[in-house]
């Protein structure tokens, strides 16, 4: 008997007028012991929805309206309430998309870990803590010994991921429900979260519902796929099956969104149509950092000599991952980091480093867009008004003039009018990113920061926002500074890139200079760690030796050498960790910072 079966479920909503709203129509699976289930499909397809059944829950508003969901031949939409209150947890457990939001911030790992087995009495505090350091072991974390006394915010991202999975495991539930565990996780950090999942669901002889729109990711880890859209099942077969050879329609959609592989020659030629003599934005020899020492000096350095020049019209894509420094790169391009030295200028004349000091026209073009939509548009507010504040703030546009700019926005972004008196609650997630971008685009900047604007979208939704930025560069010529962990969406998008590594710029070109041989070590790991859409990929790519290097390590920022010295499979040493890497010129703009001579990567780039 399968462990989970789900047998033609609907799910039904209800309006405000009492008509029924089918949510999901008519859904059946079964998932065995051992084995994963991916259910994949564009935001709102129903794949969160059906996957929470498996706790006996619904979303508030939602309603069960027929089917049954067994678990161990057990129905638990019709198990008594505090039958069910039991199973979750101790049969049932939830990983949610955000381990930073799952994680109180006040306790300390181990007793977060263990808190579930031990409330619903399955071991006691110190058989679950010998269980928590054998999990931390199997997830392969660093010192499984002491890492329970640590706080969350000590370890990095794909390690709180991974610890999430500790937590769900420690009570040795039958079934893992796993919703988006490794959407916003960068290439390298997905590998090693995706290695942990698979390796500890097979040893456990547990098994797991995955959750996600990631084709790529789905064939490194299902043995199944069901694929939804709007509530019903579209396809459904073994993962080489709908992987290798789809046969519904909508599946080959998916497939077509899914990009290929970083590569030279994806991107559009660069545009010289909005050129000036001065870049729109240009950093010159930018320090910066965090906090500050008793005598003055900072006291966790971030950023090391940062330059980097955005052309006008044009898109700089900087990539790297997680503490690698992006995003504090443009906080200080936006003035919201102050940089401690260095240079940031705005059409060749000197920026002040702070937003208090900058004059309102400068503040006006230069604007942030956000990440998550969600918690950047006021849910208070209606969508003309949130668009509206920036063009009467920055342009002095007031009534009608006001109005006819929002609408002019709306249809910038591709949004319909009436959206205009919506609240950002009745939007889709990339509906509301577009909101973001009207926000942004309402001050007439001449220079936007994108930051990581694509990674909390589905393939389809963000392949669109793509599309439309590259038509608003076209269309108004205003320039991109695109931060993302996506490198096929840079390489397809970007005119340069810069790869930034623990603060500092190890290679930055045009897009098809830096995607082509030679490469830095670095950016051959992030080019090599993106999933590409075919069952057994992440086992060949975890044999390189590039990935037996660099793969399972965090980013260490130092001031002394190479930061990658103990995650390059080049490194000298002697000479990578004791001295700074001298700059290598490529070509016109190509440079690579490295001690290795350019034969040398170039070799190392054909292996």
């Amino acid at each position: 008997m399968a462990l989970l079966e789900v047998d033609d479920l609907h799910i039904e909503a209800r309006s405000e007028q009492g008509e029924v709203l089918p949510i999901v129509k008519g859904v059946s699976f079964e998932v065995q012991r051992g084995e994963v289930m991916a259910l994949i499909g564009e935001s709102g397809s129903g794949k969160t929805t059906i996957a929470l059944s498996s706790l006996g829950y619904t979303k508030p508003g939602l309603e069960f309206a027929g089917g049954e969901v067994r678990l161990d031949g057990r129905d638990v939409i019709t198990m008594p309430s505090l039958e069910r209150r039991d199973m979750r947890g101790r049969k049932v457990a939830y990983l949610a998309q955000s381990a930073a939001a799952t994680f109180n911030p006040a306790l300390t790992i181990g007793e977060q870990v263990t808190e579930s087995a031990v409330l619903h009495g399955i071991l006691n505090q110190e058989e679950a803590n010998r269980r928590a350091e054998e999990l931390y072991r199997t997830l392969e974390l660093p010192d499984p010994d002491r890492l329970g006394r640590r706080y969350p915010h000590q370890v990095s991202g794909g390690q709180l991921q991974r610890l999430m999975a500790a937590m769900a495991l420690c009570g040795k539930p039958d079934l893992l429900v796993l919703d988006e565990p490794t959407t916003a996780l960068d290439v390298t950090t997905q590998i090693e979260v995706l290695k942990a999942f698979k390796r500890v669901i097979k040893e456990e002889g547990s098994a797991a519902i995955y959750v996600t729109h990631d084709l790529s990711v789905v064939a490194q880890i299902a043995d199944h796929i069901v694929v939804l859209y709007a509530g019903e099942v579209q396809e459904m077969g073994t993962a080489d099956d709908v992987i290798s050879r789809p046969t519904h329609d909508y599946t080959r959609r998916l497939m077509a969104a899914v990009r290929p592989p970083p590569a030279a020659g994806q991107g559009d030629a660069a545009s010289e149509e909005h050129l000036r003599d001065s870049p729109a934005l240009e950093t010159r020899k930018v320090n910066a950092g965090y906090g500050r020492k008793l005598d003055g000096s900072v006291a966790m350095k971030v950023l090391f000599d940062i330059d980097v020049s955005i052309e006008r019209g044009q898109v700089v894509g900087v990539i790297g991952e997680s503490g690698c420094g992006k995003s504090t790169l443009a906080r200080v391009m936006a003035g919201l980091t102050p940089a401690f030295a260095g240079d940031v200028l705005l059409d060749g004349s000197r920026l002040a480093a702070s937003v208090p000091e900058r004059e309102r026209d400068e503040l006006r073009k230069v604007q942030f867009v956000f990440q998550m939509a969600d918690t950047a548009l006021n849910p208070k507010q209606r969508i003309d008004e949130i668009i509206g504040r920036p063009i009467e703030f920055y342009l002095g546009l007031k009534g009608e003039a006001k109005r006819k700019r929002v609408l002019d926005l709306l249809d910038m972004v591709e949004l319909p009018y009436e959206f205009a008196g919506r609240y950002p609650e009745e939007l889709s997630g990339g509906q509301k990113q577009r909101v973001n971008l009207a926000r942004a685009l309402a001050a007439d900047p001449e220079v936007l920061l994108c930051d990581e604007v694509t990674s909390a979208l589905d393939t389809i939704v963000g392949a669109n926002v793509i599309q439309l930025l590259r038509s608003l560069k076209d269309r108004t010529g205003v320039s991109f500074v695109f931060i993302s962990h996506d490198l096929s969406t840079v390489a397809s998008f970007a005119d340069e890139i810069v790869v930034l590594y623990a603060g500092r710029v190890v290679e930055k070109g045009p897009v098809d200079e830096v995607l082509s041989p030679p490469f830095h070590p670095y950016t051959r790991l992030l080019i090599s760690s993106v999933p590409e859409l075919r069952v057994g990929w992440m086992e060949e790519m975890l044999a390189t030796s590039t990935a037996q290097a660099g793969i399972d390590r965090v980013v260490q920022i130092t001031e002394v050498g190479c930061p990658y010295y103990d995650r390059c499979p080049l490194a000298v040493p002697g000479t990578c960790n004791e001295h700074t890497a001298p700059e290598r010129r490529i070509a016109e703009r190509h440079f690579i910072e490295c001690h290795r001579e350019i034969e040398e990567l170039v070799r190392f780039s054909h292996n």
